[in-house]
């Protein structure tokens, strides 16, 4: 038996920044299919792991923690690989951490899922989400130049929290030639020794044809 589970599907960038965190530390870990597209996080099952219905959910040991920033800042501590020098670091950390989720994921992850697998075609409430993820990325970009990653010269998981959902740019339609810097930070995670595409790494890919 593996010493992590991840709880996961595929298609997660949310659970990607877990699943990238465990590729890149060479962890012994298993994934655990989520079958999120028929419901399954919806199940009493399911809550009774995690009361919340979302994935990642890791478990280790005794231990069971959801909410991809909080398992990002468990492994962190333990493999001692991708996190702070000092307090300081871990707060700039934490800061990134949370705008990913409030602004960057949150956005991203509705966008794609309502074009990507909802197929709604671009309307109002995409027209918002759109214009959202680009004022997130426009501040990301600005923040990376000069820099080759978030905090500087090393990555960290503020990297992997905020790549979460980038490597599907085709499927919410962005060109990163228009971001350039942060097309650049992605080739530099890229080329990390044990980074694997989200479709590659974890379980579910592709979806069954439902048409």
């Amino acid at each position: 038996m593996a010493e992590y589970k991840l709880y996961c599907f595929a298609q997660s960038g949310n659970a990607y920044k877990a699943a990238l965190m465990l590729s890149l530390c060479d962890a012994d870990w298993d994934a655990r299919f989520v079958d999120f597209f028929n419901g399954e996080t919806r199940t009493p099952d399911f809550r009774k792991i995690n009361e919340m219905g979302e994935v990642p959910v890791l478990e280790h040991r005794e231990m069971r923690l959801s909410q991809s920033g909080v398992i990002l800042d468990y492994l962190a501590a333990r493999f001692g690989k991708f996190g702070w020098a000092d307090e300081d670091e871990r707060r700039e950390i934490l800061r990134w951490l949370l705008w990913d989720n409030h602004k960057l994921t949150s956005y991203i992850g509705t966008l794609r899922f309502l074009i990507r697998f909802m197929k709604t075609g671009e309307t109002p409430v995409t027209e918002f989400l759109r214009g959202r993820m680009k004022s997130a990325l426009a501040i990301l970009d600005a923040h990376l130049q000069g820099r080759s990653f978030v905090l500087g010269e090393r990555p960290t998981i503020a990297d992997l929290s905020l790549c979460g959902y980038l490597y599907f740019a085709d499927e919410f339609a962005v060109d990163w030639a228009d971001y350039p810097d942060i097309g650049a930070w992605l080739g530099r995670i890229r080329a990390l020794p044990g980074w694997v595409h989200p479709y590659e790494l974890m379980p579910g890919h592709p979806l069954p044809d439902r048409s």
